[in-house]
């Protein structure tokens, strides 16, 4: 005799269903106690027993690690189980208890997003108050800006969070302000047991566009129309570049940002931009697979050609032209996304931001404890050489960054890692880990 069981699963990415069958007892009851001990990340669970739901609350606590060398998902799993909504269950169980011994009835659902709640109340989870006073938040709740600054002050807690619990350290809060208007939140991590530098900054910054910035935007084909020679903005956005000392954890960045500006007639151009991608020192198939499905994933909730077209942009923006080769093994990037409307768009982004945590932090849990060579140190020195290169002559937002009055170049100059190597005609042996890195990087693939 069976029970069927439909159960709420607790994940820092998403809430998943689990339909499984539950075996009875001796005793003819449902051995509650086994199932939930298997399924230690279960928040709430429905089982059915001769026709008549029961409801229970469990505990949530991390899940238990895969086999060495496995990607074991922990608390930050992406929501592999899933389940179909009511009407599928009541098929489901019209057809018999057998099917459900088949594969784990891994049927997408589609989530709806948690609605945008009481500003106040979701300010108490962020690493610090928000840029914004809280009470002009409330105000305008409902004006994207709001909207955009709450994001990206919930994905920056969120991140800082994680890494924090992988790390065991805790990171520095530093708040800054800007004279000519807006600040920022600066959150960052130093010699830490796992990660060497590890930053996750927000910034909320607005005035006028200098010349030099307008000449920037014009250059991508941006129309802006001032007054007086003045071009009012609002520009908002995370960032985050962490360097792991584990040559075998990646580096991994992400940027999220939103634009406003006002032009001569009161009129607003608006636009998002940024972007996840990943920066191994040494190439494992499975993180690559991993870390691009999740960001396909979160892109085709919205469109079917935004991940194919935005890894093609990412693989062609993160390319060190003097080297000939590609900062990592990319990811997704974006900019100037305006359609076909604010709201979908946001939601696109928000899609986005929500991947950063399941996305990376599987593949740091899997390689904490590798093992490690003097080479392949210098290996990674090396390489980070390159990132540095990238982003000090072709990076936009630190171009943008360094060219905006009063932008805090402690912040922008965050990506950096703590040490680099430049060796004079570096070249890898052929057949080695490392030739094999260079040749991805000199001809980006499909990991997909």
């Amino acid at each position: 005799m069976t029970s069927i069981a439909l159960c709420t699963i607790n994940s820092s990415a998403r809430s998943i269903a689990r339909l499984c069958q539950v075996s009875r007892s001796a005793h003819g009851t449902a051995d509650l106690h086994s199932f939930v001990a298997r399924y230690s990340t279960l928040r709430k669970c429905a089982f059915l027993q001769e026709g008549k739901w029961s409801f229970i609350r469990v505990g949530t606590r991390q899940m238990s690690q895969a086999s060495p060398g496995r990607i074991s998902l922990g608390r930050y799993g992406r929501g592999v189980f899933l389940a179909a909504g009511a009407a599928a269950v009541t098929g489901i169980l019209t057809a018999g208890v057998s099917h459900f011994q088949r594969a784990e009835m891994a049927t997408k659902i589609s989530k709806v997003d948690e609605e945008e709640g009481n500003i106040r109340e979701r300010c108490k989870s962020f690493m610090s108050v928000p840029v914004t006073d809280i009470k002009v938040l409330e105000q305008r709740k409902d004006a994207m800006s709001t909207r955009m600054e709450m994001l990206i002050m919930e994905t920056q807690a969120a991140f800082c969070r994680a890494l924090e619990e992988v790390d065991g350290g805790s990171f520095k809060v530093d708040r800054w302000s800007r004279k000519e208007g807006g600040g920022g939140i600066s959150c960052v991590m130093q010699d830490g047991k796992v990660f060497e530098k590890a930053g996750v900054n927000v910034s909320v910054v607005y005035g006028n566009l200098t010349e030099e910035a307008a000449k920037q935007m014009r250059s991508r084909g941006k129309v802006l129309k001032g007054k007086d020679g003045k071009l009012p903005f609002c520009a908002m956005g995370v960032s985050s570049v962490i360097h792991p000392k584990n040559p075998h954890i990646p580096t991994v960045h992400f940027n999220y940002r939103y634009f406003e500006i006002e032009e001569a007639d009161g009129t607003k151009q608006w636009w998002f931009g940024g972007g996840t991608d990943l920066t191994p020192v040494y190439i494992d198939l499975e993180d690559a697979a991993h870390f691009h499905k999740t960001l396909k994933e979160a892109c085709d909730k919205h469109h079917p050609k935004y991940y194919p077209d935005f890894k093609k942009w990412c693989d062609n923006y993160f390319y060190v032209r003097h080297r000939g080769e590609t900062r990592g093994i990319g990811g997704i990037f974006f900019d100037d996304l305006d359609s076909p409307n604010q709201e979908e768009v946001f939601n696109f982004v928000k899609s986005c931001a929500k991947t950063v945590v399941p996305c990376y932090l599987p593949i740091v849990n899997k390689h904490l404890n590798d093992s490690f060579t003097p080479e392949e140190k210098d290996w990674q020195q090396v390489r980070r050489g390159r990132y540095v290169e990238f982003n000090l002559v072709y990076d936009r937002g630190v171009k943008f960054g360094l060219a905006t009055p009063g932008s805090r170049i402690e912040s922008i100059l965050m990506s950096l890692p703590l040490t680099a190597r430049w060796e004079y005609m570096h070249e890898p042996t052929k057949g080695t880990k490392e030739a094999e890195m260079l040749e991805v990087l000199r001809n980006p693939k499909e990991w997909i």
